[in-house]
């Protein structure tokens, strides 16, 4: 009997050493865990060159955890420690509290270290995430500029009254923990209690309870007078800042009321020592009512009798403020605004004096070219192209050339069958070519006109590094390099000699962490949970892993202060390939500046404002041009807006890390450009404060919008998108590249006049002189167009081309049959004394493999339109015979060759993709002929041919 009733027990005593074992080897498992997340960390920003921003991070928000926990801990634990000992020895309690005392009395020293403990720990957690409030407190560097109501200076409002606010509402917050935590250890122990319908309280906690609420109501008086700062960025619905009410009345209010709290405070200490309440409570009764009245009652009253009925002169200054300091905000108080008296009649020889401008028109849409890209450069199925193309300019035998370029990606999802995780690790690494087609250019049939293409990359560009390790779309991790000795093993490109031969290639950079022990291959191994990093034999100790690979990704890690432009853009600079991302310092705390959704005002979709929004500013500026090599990953910073206190705020913080403008060369200094975000941001905020007289501000009967985008469905609402093209604007010198958008009137009612009242330009061109921008960068300019002179805007000009019937029935003709019709980017221009819209007209087959043809251009000059071939036809046709253009565009070349293997690009190499295409070129010429002699039986059968002709081709062309 004795061994069957104790074998349970000795079987669970056996089990416990088990127990306690496995429970270590799960902690440590964890830990372990932990530390290999932490550890890659820390081999990537090492490897990259900024392990300072990873230990600043971490050292800031560890400091601040720790002066967080002692700071609500210690006053805390102080608070409960005072009334425990000052508590009565023979208080005799009532039955209650007595039970009170039984329950908690055997945890009460738990409590007095658990409860301050877990405060802290929350405390420390809160104060850990805002370190960087601390940090730009401490190292804030002045503006120079001071606000119109306080006179202080900016930097108080960036970095000062944030941190002020941030400090009172903690230490507000540990004192109200203070005194709760007293009261109820004083009750508990009977320093409080109520006799007979009476309420004692003993010296000392009166004492306690007494200090501690004058701390806090003077805490409270320290808040209400930063209050009143904090005025200057109340949204009144009229404007951002102190209006008129809240000079004369809120403002002098908080100020009152603060005193109020601070004599309130001192109430309370006398009643420590007096043991008198009546005081200190009246007095409080009395901040209540004050408060009310002074921050509530008075203010109403004066807005309602003395503002409303005279609002507009009352106002006037104050609008005035919001308009200066807005304008500031957003870096457009220097824009060159004048009247551009636009004609609206078309005269032959108009655009003479415009001809550099009109030559440098951009006919190849970046919107749409990509499946065309995708058809004649892709090449192999494990290669991409973006949706979206990006615009550049490259200079080509001395005359800078607008481009649309893309890189060549690597898509391993075009592997198909044959992904497994040595190809997608090891052999598909890296996308290969930047692709670049002229922007003035298109081939006789419709196809864009390459400056650089092919594998191995050729062209225009030089000699340079093509492969694309770092990218939009590159995998999540590769492993990359090697020794010498090694046989490669990484797919650099298909080769030309056979079908199946492919060029093998090493990576030679410094793009990630070295896999050169095992302890590093298993933290990876842990981190992307992938056991074949560990045991592969292809890994070796010069492997090295690249991760993190996208280039905003990279530099948002890097610099984490800045919020980065949506759109980076890939460029050939002194040999390389480059991404060159725009870094903007924000901040939604300049005084009388109207707070936008950054997101919400850089989206060309129209959006309800939301509760929510979690991006609102009131101030940017483009501080940081930063790159990223698009071979090795490494990321350089340049501090592009060296003036703005903000970014030399940050740099005390990261020393070091961002480089001066001195040390741009000249080659990147010729490829930044106006960053588009900032744009859209200032193109939003112009569409209101484009008004600076105070009365026209208030009536708001000048108002504008940016128009939606006249290609979109009709159902579809989209802002019409900037664009970037070389032109000479009115009042400038000669052409530059530069960025534009237009405005219409905004909706009063349910609809909007589409006339034009705006047109908006950046100068985007910084030079090309190493660490020197160009005076011009930068400049705003924004042209008013005249209210007695109805010009139309890109809504109206889109309806007169869809509306006009030979227009009409000639895209009807093309939309036949097999074949869509795609109409490009609606470009506007300010030439000819006037406003000439441009539009590109796109054929494309319906079948999966067919690509846009660029076979039409529509112009627009007033409510005259023309619809040609060629944009110098349509030029002329539009401009009575002679738009007075002596260099037409170069239009109508023959498409480029397209060899794989080291062609430029293009499709004539091939000599069934050559008959094919000619057969094509027959068919249009048969169709067109048949169109105008009105055979229609003749133009289907020319039509069909044609469909047959565009499906060889695309057969031929191996896609």
């Amino acid at each position: 009997m004795s061994n069957a009733s104790t074998s349970p027990v000795r079987r669970l005593g056996n089990r416990g050493p088990v127990a306690i074992t496995v429970g270590i080897l799960v902690v440590l498992l964890v830990v372990f865990f932990a530390f290999a997340s932490v550890y890659a960390d820390i081999l990537w920003y090492d490897q990259l060159g900024f392990l300072n921003v990873l230990t600043t991070q971490w050292f800031a928000a560890a400091g601040f955890f720790v002066a967080g926990f002692i700071a609500m801990a210690v006053p805390v634990w102080l608070s409960i420690e005072i009334a425990y000992r000052s508590r009565p020895v023979y208080a005799r309690l009532n039955s209650q509290l007595d039970r009170y005392q039984d329950v908690i009395e055997p945890l009460r020293k738990l409590l007095t270290w658990g409860v301050p403990a877990l405060l802290g720990v929350f405390a420390g957690l809160s104060t850990a995430t805002r370190w960087p409030l601390a940090m730009l407190w401490f190292n804030g560097v002045p503006t120079g500029t001071v606000d119109p109501q306080f006179k202080m200076d900016i930097s108080f409002y960036l970095f000062d009254l944030p941190f002020f606010r941030a400090v009172v509402s903690l230490f507000s917050a540990i004192v109200l923990l203070c005194g709760l935590a007293a009261l109820i250890t004083n009750y508990v122990y009977g320093s409080i209690a109520i006799v007979r319908r009476e309420l004692r309280v003993a010296k000392a906690a009166r004492i306690q309870l007494a200090i501690t609420a004058a701390i806090y109501i003077a805490l409270q008086g320290v808040s209400i007078w930063l209050d009143q700062y904090a005025t200057l960025n109340n949204d009144t619905g009229l404007i951002t800042g102190a209006g008129y009410t809240d000079v004369n009345a809120t403002i002098p209010g908080l100020q009152i009321l603060s005193l109020i709290a601070l004599l309130v405070a001192l109430l309370f200490i006398v009643t420590a020592f007096t043991g008198r309440w009546r005081l200190s409570l009246i007095g409080t009764a009395m901040l209540v009512i004050a408060g009310l009245v002074l921050t509530m009652g008075y203010p109403w009253v004066m807005q309602r009798f003395v503002v409303d009925p005279s609002e507009r002169s009352l106002e006037a200054p104050y609008i005035a403020r919001n308009i200066e300091l807005t304008r500031e905000a957003y870096g457009v108080a220097d824009i060159d605004a004048s009247p551009y008296n636009a004609t609206t009649d078309a005269t032959p020889g108009a655009l003479r004096s415009d001809a550099e401008t009109t030559a440098s028109i951009r006919i190849i849409d970046p919107a749409l070219v990509s499946a065309s890209f995708a058809q004649l450069e892709q090449f192999k199925q494990y290669y991409a192209f973006p949706g979206e193309l990006d615009v550049d300019r490259y200079t080509i035998d001395g005359k800078s050339q607008d481009s649309v370029v893309a890189v060549r990606e690597l898509n391993q999802a075009g592997v198909g069958s044959n992904q497994s995780w040595y190809n997608n690790t090891l052999v598909y690494t890296h996308g290969y070519g930047l692709v670049a087609a002229y922007g003035t250019e298109r081939s006789s049939d419709g196809q864009p006109v390459f400056l650089q293409a092919g594998i191995p990359s050729t062209g225009e560009l030089g000699e340079f590094e093509p492969r694309i390790y770092f990218g939009e779309n590159s995998p999540l991790y590769s492993i990359v390099g090697g020794t010498s000795s090694t046989k490669p093993v990484e797919l650099d490109y298909p080769a030309a000699s056979g079908e199946n031969e492919q060029v093998y290639n090493t990576f030679a950079g410094d793009g990630g962490p070295k896999l050169e022990n095992v302890f590093n291959r298993l933290v990876y191994a842990l981190k992307f949970q992938s056991e074949e990093i560990l045991l592969s034999d292809a890994v070796t100790n010069d492997s090295q892993i690249i991760y993190d690979r996208d280039p905003r990704e990279r530099v948002q890690k890097v610099a984490p202060y800045l919020t980065l432009d949506s759109d980076p853009y890939p460029t050939v600079v002194d040999g390389r390939i480059l991404w060159v991302i725009d870094g903007y310092t924000t901040s939604a705390n300049y005084p009388y500046s109207k707070m936008e959704s950054l997101s919400a005002a850089i989206s060309d979709q129209p959006q309800p404002a939301s509760a929510f929004v979690l991006d609102n500013v009131n101030y940017i500026r483009n501080s940081v041009k930063a790159t990223v090599d698009a071979y090795d990953g490494s990321v350089t910073l340049y501090a592009w807006d060296e003036e703005d206190a903000v970014l030399k705020t940050w740099q005390k913080i990261y020393p070091s890390n961002i480089k001066p403008i001195s040390e741009m060369s000249a080659d990147l200094m010729s490829h930044v450009r106006y960053p588009t975000d900032l744009f859209k941001a200032q193109r939003s905020i112009l569409g209101q404060y484009h008004v600076t007289d105070p009365g026209s501000f208030y009536s708001g009967d000048d108002a504008w919008v940016t128009p939606n985008d006249p290609t979109e469905a009709s159902d579809a609402t989209k802002y019409q998108s900037p664009y970037y093209l070389t032109m000479k604007v009115p009042g400038a010198d000669a052409p530059a590249y530069s960025i534009y958008s237009t405005f219409i009137p905004k909706a009063t009612g349910t609809s909007s006049r589409n006339v034009l009242t705006g047109y908006l330009v950046a100068n985007s061109d910084a030079g090309a002189e190493a660490g020197k921008k160009s005076e011009e960068y930068g400049k705003l300019r924004l042209l008013t167009l005249p209210k007695v002179v109805t010009v139309p805007g890109p809504g109206q000009v889109q309806n007169n081309f869809n509306a006009d019937p030979d227009v009409s029935k000639e895209l009807n003709l093309l939309s036949q049959g097999s074949t869509n019709v795609l109409k490009g980017n609606l470009l506007t221009l300010p030439v000819g004394g006037g406003l000439l819209y441009v539009q590109p007209v796109y054929v494309q087959s319906t079948g999966n493999t067919s690509y846009p043809l660029l076979k039409k251009i529509l112009v627009a000059f007033g409510d005259q339109i023309a619809f040609e071939d060629t944009l110098p036809e349509a030029l002329d046709v539009l401009f009575g015979g002679n738009a007075g253009v002596d260099q037409p565009t170069n239009e109508g070349a023959q498409p480029p060759e397209n060899d794989p293997a080291g062609g430029s690009g293009g499709s004539t190499a091939n000599p069934e993709l050559t008959k094919a295409l000619q057969d094509a070129q027959k068919a249009l010429t048969d169709r067109e002929a048949a169109r105008v002699s009105g055979d229609w039986a003749a133009y289907g059968a020319a039509d069909a041919a044609l469909t047959d002709a565009l499906s060889r081709a695309l057969s031929a062309s191996g896609n």
